[in-house]
Order: structure tokens, then C-alpha cells, then sequence
């Protein structure tokens, strides 16, 4: 797809997030089966509910502007779920509690760039006078803060202290 406006630029920008959020929704749950902690699996699970969520959203948006969700790949996503296999499942971790560590590490990792792929996003969409966009994008973004905010919760409540006494 060529970008001229920023309406394209926009609907290329939604194709990502789409990508996105198809790629970490897979690792994640590979993520939850990884985890040690009770608290850890069930965000995690919550985690991959809430981007499958998003991605239907996604998905209506990128539909209504006549485009094919499946458009873009995601390279940026691709590495960090590189990254979250490679030190979250694969790596040679023995200790359970630091492996943990490792994994609230990775997904907030993806977390954060879904924070800042949604935000750029909506400031499209306002900018373009796409108000009920917005409106679907600015809830998205705020789901996936407070998904990152509980794993931080999480981090800091139980898993990094059992960490730090392996």
C-alpha cells in the first residue's frame, strides 16, 4: 500500500497493531504455559483475552475502511516475540521464580509497544475526525495500561522478591 495521506498512513498503522497483536497473543499464551505463579498465569490469560479483544476491534476499524486487516507485518513485534521465547520459555532458567521475573519482563516489553501502537493511533484518528475510532482505540489503549499496570503489580508484589531470594 502506497502512503500518501495521513489517513493511509493511519490504516497502515492499524494493520500493525493487528499483526501486533496477533503475534504477541500466540507467544503469550505460550507465556501463561511457562509461568511458575497462580497470580502470573491468570493475567497472562487475561492478557491474551484482552489482546484478542483488541484485535477484533482492530480488525472492525481496519474493515471499515474498506482495507484487509492482514495488510502490514509487524516486524517490530516479530523481535520482541523473539525475545520473549528466547528469555521467557527457552532460555536455561532453574530457578521458577526468576524465570517468572523474566517473563513479566518480556511481556510488558510487548506491552509497551502496544501502549505506544494504540496512542499513535488514536492521535491519527483524532487528528482525521475519526471520533468513534478514537473512542475504540483510546479504550484499548487504556485496557492494555491496565494490563501492564497489574503484571507490574504482580512483579513488584510476589515474583520479584521470589526471585531475589533464588
Amino acid at each position: 500500500m502506497t502512503i500518501n495521506t495521513l489517513k493511509d498512513l493511519y490504516i497502515d498503522q492499524l494493520q500493525d497493531i493487528y499483526s501486533a497483536n496477533r503475534q504477541s497473543a500466540k507467544v503469550t499464551q505460550e507465556l501463561h504455559k511457562a509461568a511458575h505463579s497462580e497470580d502470573l498465569k491468570s493475567a497472562l490469560k487475561a492478557g491474551v483475552d484482552g489482546i484478542e479483544e483488541g484485535m477484533d476491534q482492530i480488525k472492525r476499524l481496519i474493515q471499515n475502511h474498506d482495507a484487509d486487516p492482514r495488510g502490514e507485518h509487524c516486524k517490530g513485534m516479530e523481535g520482541l516475540v523473539a525475545e520473549a521465547r528466547a528469555h521467557g520459555i527457552e532460555a536455561d532458567i532453574a530457578d521458577e521464580d526468576v524465570r517468572d521475573a523474566s517473563i513479566i519482563a518480556q511481556y510488558q516489553r510487548m506491552t509497551h509497544y502496544g501502549i505506544s501502537g494504540y496512542g499513535t493511533a488514536s492521535a491519527f484518528a483524532k487528528r482525521l475526525g475519526l471520533k468513534d475510532d478514537a473512542k475504540v482505540l483510546d479504550k484499548c489503549l487504556d485496557n492494555t495500561r491496565d494490563g501492564d499496570k497489574h503484571m507490574t503489580s504482580i512483579a513488584s508484589g510476589e515474583v520479584n522478591r521470589a526471585a531475589a531470594q533464588a
